[in-house]
């Protein structure tokens, strides 16, 4: 109903199938345009099995099947999971001036009880 574990998971299986990426980099790309997405572990569990068994062999019957399609969710998902990697890179390291709590670079200060 919120669109975050069963939906999800559908979607990641999907983007898993029409190109080479596993289930971290496909969650990634459906994070990208929905962060909340987050497949519970039980879907999880099933998507790394998809993706160790049987995705390879969905991919071939597709392409059998149907041939080269003039959809382009591939590209789309390629270029969103760039997107999202940069974004995510940019939160690790952002530019400008950061707090830091530290304190190695303050030099030690005594304080001395009053007498």
């Amino acid at each position: 109903l919120a669109g975050v574990s069963r939906s999800a998971t559908l979607v990641v299986a999907y983007i898993m199938t029409i190109t080479d990426f596993g289930w971290e980099d496909a969650l990634s790309v459906v994070r990208a345009s929905r962060s909340c997405a987050n497949p519970n572990t039980g879907f999880q569990r099933q998507l790394e099995e998809f993706e160790k068994n049987d995705v390879a062999r969905f991919r071939e019957w597709l392409r059998a099947e149907y041939g080269e399609t003039s959809v382009r969710d591939d590209q789309e998902a390629k270029e969103l999971l760039q997107k999202y990697k940069a974004h995510a890179a940019a939160q690790l390291n952002p530019p400008g001036r950061q707090w830091n709590d530290t304190f190695s670079s303050v030099a030690s200060l005594s304080v001395t009880a009053p007498q």
